[in-house]
């Protein structure tokens, strides 16, 4: 004789459950209640797994600084670049400067780990660096009062941008680095590196 099982369900009925698997009609019923809902939300779970990270490219890593006046004209001149926002961007403080250790190593360092992993995850091609007029983190670390002088001022930008073209460069010899300079009134200026680093200002 078949050793039997009793459960109740909620309504009191109770419920026979036998080794030859047997289920009577009104039971089958309740079995595909309980199993149906289950079998959903695994098949769904099938479906909806997340893209892998070689499944997607990005065509750039972007640096700017985090000042928020400049947000608006940087995304619109990428735009134009025709990177179809197909870019993973870093923001840090001075942009280029943190490059150089500003406000602490750790800036650099963040730059340079987040740089691998846009390269290994995304398989960016090109390193792009806005820097930008009027830079409170410049103002910090530089002189006070650099935005008064606009043309020593963007020497100086140029200056700690190409040295992180350099360090880019050093590192990663098969990625293309560009170099721009974001005045207030929104014009986006390209700065083209020299042949050999200069002692920033």
């Amino acid at each position: 004789m078949n050793r039997q099982l009793m459960e109740r369900t909620p309504n009191s009925a109770p419920i026979k459950f036998c080794h030859c698997a047997q289920i009577h009609r009104g039971d089958r019923r309740w079995f595909l209640q309980l199993f149906f809902p289950g079998a959903i939300a695994f098949s769904f779970l099938l479906v909806a797994q997340p893209a892998k990270a070689t499944e997607h490219q990005a065509k750039a890593l972007v640096l700017s600084c985090i000042d928020f006046r400049f947000l608006e004209s940087e995304r619109y001149f990428l735009a134009l670049q025709h990177l179809g926002n197909q870019y993973d961007w870093t923001a840090l403080a001075g942009a280029s400067l943190a490059l150089a250790g500003f406000p602490h190593t750790a800036e650099a360092e963040a730059f340079w780990d987040q740089l691998a992993l846009s390269r290994q995850l995304h398989q960016i091609e090109k390193v792009i660096i806005l820097d930008h007029q009027d830079c409170g983190a410049y103002a910090t670390k530089i002189d006070s009062n650099l935005s008064q002088d606009r043309e020593r001022e963007q020497q100086v930008h140029a200056e700690y941008l190409n040295r992180a073209y350099w360090e880019i460069q050093k590192r990663y010899p098969d990625l293309t680095v560009e170099l721009y300079f974001v005045t207030l009134n929104a014009e986006v200026r390209p700065v083209l590196p020299v042949s050999k680093p200069t002692t920033p200002a």
